[in-house]
């Protein structure tokens, strides 16, 4: 009888053991996913990830049982650490053109043009998931810009579909040779993207629009509107 109950207390103790083990697992094949899609695309071979994260194919096969639900929890992880990492920008952040930068740069970091914006169109399909993800990305990103430019401190001819296209570009990876020894290359060309939209704190003169010039104030008239959302959804 007690190594009856005895084997239960282990078995009881193992299975969070277990579970632990396979959170792990998990999270080291979407980060190691993660990282060689955005330099190898989503046609990446299965091996190199599993050789990434250092596990086994067997693992990743029992996490993931096909190369479409991988993608699907990349992208998920992804969309989630961007609107995160955002909206902790928003909540802290008294200069909104401040978490503006932040959400910007934590974008892409997470890699917003490298996976999300690769994700087969066929994955879009009614899935809510995506979906949901995706709306909460939006949402965070419109907040951001509303917010920086309803206090002045943002060009108002910029629309977050604007920021949106841009950010993923900048998100792209770059070649191996660049690269090395270059690591924050990216973070400096994102804050080169953000310095032609920041305006003087003190914000837009009466009239609301942009100036003719003077110092800190952009003057280049951009060509077209403001892309919104939807243009980038069409």
């Amino acid at each position: 009888m007690a190594d009856d109950v005895a084997g239960a207390v282990r078995t009881r103790e193992a299975k969070p053991v277990r579970r632990a083990d396979q959170a792990r697992n998990r999270e080291r094949i979407v980060a190691a996913a993660r990282e060689v899609f955005a330099v190898r695309g989503t046609g990446a071979p299965m091996d190199l990830i599993t050789r990434t994260a250092g596990v086994g194919s067997a693992t990743l096969y029992r996490h993931f049982p096909d190369r479409d639900t991988l993608v699907h929890g990349v992208c998920l992880d992804v969309a989630d650490r961007i609107s995160e990492r955002g909206r902790a920008a928003l909540d802290e952040e008294a200069d909104p053109f401040e978490a503006l930068r932040r959400f910007a740069v934590g974008a892409v970091e997470e890699g917003i043009g490298a996976l999300c914006l690769m994700l087969p169109d066929h994955l879009w399909v009614d899935d809510a998931e995506l979906h949901a993800a995706r709306r909460r990305v939006d949402a965070v990103a419109e907040e951001a810009v509303r917010r920086a430019q309803r206090a002045g401190r943002m060009r108002p001819d910029v629309g977050v579909g604007d920021v949106m296209v841009a950010l993923s570009q900048l998100a792209r990876p770059l070649p191996e040779g660049v690269r090395a020894g270059n690591e924050r290359l990216t973070e400096r060309h994102v804050r080169l993207f953000l310095a032609g939209l920041e305006l003087p704190g003190g914000g837009l003169p009466d009239g609301g629009g942009l100036p003719d010039g003077g110092p800190g104030w952009p003057s280049a008239e951009l060509p077209g509107r403001p892309a919104t959302l939807e243009d980038l959804r069409r």
